[in-house]
Parts: C-alpha cells; structure tokens; sequence
C-alpha cells in the first residue's frame, strides 16, 4: 500500500496567510496542518506529497523535521493555478511514472482527521475501495460539501451529491479513501478526461456498478477552507486553552478561549480572544478577537475583530 497526500492548491480563500504558504503547512494547534495528518498513518505505509513548484522548497525544509523515514515530495511542474495537472490528474501522473500497483491511501492535505488511519484501514474489505465519511448532523451545512448516500445496508455507498440545493444526507466526504489495486486503470482512464475532479472518480464507480464501502468515524473533522473553518478547528482542538511555544512570552495580558502563540513572539499589555499568532511578532497594548497574526507582525495599540493580518505587517496606533 502506498499513500498519496494532494497538497498542489493555492488556497486563494485564505489568503494573505496563504499568499506564500502552502494551506498544509499552516500552523493548526501547535504544527503544520499535514502533520497531524502524517501521525495517524502507520509507519510502515510509504507516504508521497504532491505539491507545486511555488511550495516545494517548504515541503521539502517541513520533511527535513518529520520524526519518520518514508516520506518522499513530488512537485508539480507549475507555479500557478492555471498550469495546474488537476488534482486526479496529478494523482495519475504519479501512479504512471512509478508504476503503482497497489492499494492507494488516498488523502487530501487541507483536511484535519481526528480519527486512526489504522483503524479505517482495518474496516477495508479486500478488494473493495473505501471511504471516510462524517455526520456534521446539519442539512444545512451539509449544503457547503459533496454528501453520501448510503445503501439499506448501511454500509455501501448507493450515491453522492454535490452541494446539494436539498441534502437527503448529513454524512459528507472528507478526504480520505483507500482505493482498491483493481481500479487503477479506471483512476487512470477517468483522469484523462477529467483531472481535476478527483472527487468524480467515486461518482465513476458507482456508474461502473464498482461498490464503494463507507467508514463513518464520530472523531473531530475540519475542511480547512476558508478563514472561520480555520479559527474553528482552533478553538475545537486547541479548547479554552494557552499554547504557546517555549521561546515566546505572554505579560500583563488577558487571554480567553483559543490562543496560539507561536515561536520567538511576545504579547504584553493586551486582550486576547481566540487568536493565533504566529511566529517573531510583537504585540503590545491591544485588543484582538478571533484573529490570525502571520509572521513578524508588529501591533502596538490596535483593536481588531475577525482579521487575519499579513506577514511583516507594522500597525501603531500608538504614534
């Protein structure tokens, strides 16, 4: 078995904290997004990262301190979004060029999973691919992600829809699937016509009458798209807590809910409310509030409410 982590996007929601930083890479409670990702896959599964050319010097530096072996960075030719492959499309280069015949641990890098990879992978049925679902609970919010509609058995999958107007289901699809041996050359076929669909390869199965079985998990899920999922997978993992790195220092400052400071940074004086800061930044005499500092940010005096600020932004209002 090998697995393939999708990690080529742009993120253009999350920009300026995406602006030069791959969404994986963002810091979420403590470490990079795809890190929490890394530590629920058994070490024994060799792991590839695909990403493009404008992120593979910092996929490349973030493996140098992974703690395991195993872990190889593909990069895309492409330093935009227009010259992209497409997501399946970049999965079926790979499956090409390295021949793969095995089973595919298939994952997508902007997802959190709360839930052990080993177990999922202990639900697989042999020959038969596999995907992880989540109950959000809400038709409503359901509207947002493609959903999955399950067979009387409660276990196949009878169909998906995607944003749908009217969900008839609440359980979504969130980014991680084994795909079994024998449908790689379906993979391969489907991708030719439609690389960047890589969610139409279930879709393609199913019209190929190719069962598809479902894991549903209850641990903690997040689609890392946009600015207030990021805040609130924060404040779910991170709780009403402090954490903060070693190097940093906290003075004379109230803090409530989430807060995550990063390294070598200073906060004094001020007032915090689910707020992350990132690295080297310097906060004095402000009043922030469900707020992303990148880094090397300096804020004197400030009072900011559901902002993310740029990397080296200098605002004093203290003048």
């Amino acid at each position: 078995m090998h697995a393939f982590i999708l990690a080529g996007g742009f993120a253009t929601r999350l920009w300026p904290i995406t602006e030069r930083r791959a969404k994986p890479l963002l810091p979420l409670a403590g470490q990079p997004l795809i890190s929490h990702l890394i530590d629920r896959i058994p070490k024994n599964i060799p792991i590839t990262v695909s990403t493009n050319e404008a992120f593979g010097e910092d996929f490349e530096q973030w493996n140098k301190n992974q703690n395991r072996d195993g872990i190889k960075i593909v990069v895309e030719k492409t330093a935009n979004d227009d010259q992209k492959l497409g997501a399946l499309g970049a999965v079926a280069q790979w499956i090409k060029q390295e021949d793969i015949q095995d089973d595919l641990l298939l994952l997508t890098g902007d997802n959190y999973i709360g839930f052990s990879v080993k177990d999922f992978l202990s639900h697989a049925t042999p020959g038969v691919s596999l995907l992880a679902t989540h109950d959000i609970g809400s038709k409503e919010q359901a509207k947002a992600f493609g959903t999955v509609i399950l067979k009387e058995d409660g276990k196949r999958i009878a169909a998906f829809e995607e944003k749908p107007k009217e969900p008839k289901s609440t359980l979504v699809s969130t980014g991680c699937s084994l795909l079994s041996s024998e449908i790689l050359p379906v993979l391969l076929e489907y991708a030719h016509e439609h690389p960047d669909n890589v969610g139409g390869i279930f879709e393609e199965l199913l019209q190929r009458n190719i069962p598809i079985e479902c894991y549903h998990f209850e641990e903690p899920w997040f689609d890392i798209g946009s600015f207030d999922a990021y805040l609130e997978a924060t404040n779910k993992l991170v709780g009403d807590n402090l954490l903060i790195e070693p190097s940093s220092e906290i003075k004379n400052t109230d803090h409530n809910g989430a807060i995550v400071i990063g390294a070598k940074s200073t906060v004094a004086g001020s007032s915090l409310r689910n707020v992350v800061i990132f690295n080297e930044c310097k906060i004095e005499d402000c009043v922030l509030e469900n707020c992303v500092i990148d880094n090397n940010c300096t804020l004197k005096g400030v009072d900011l409410n559901k902002k993310m600020i740029r990397e080296g932004t200098n605002l004093n209002q203290k003048l």
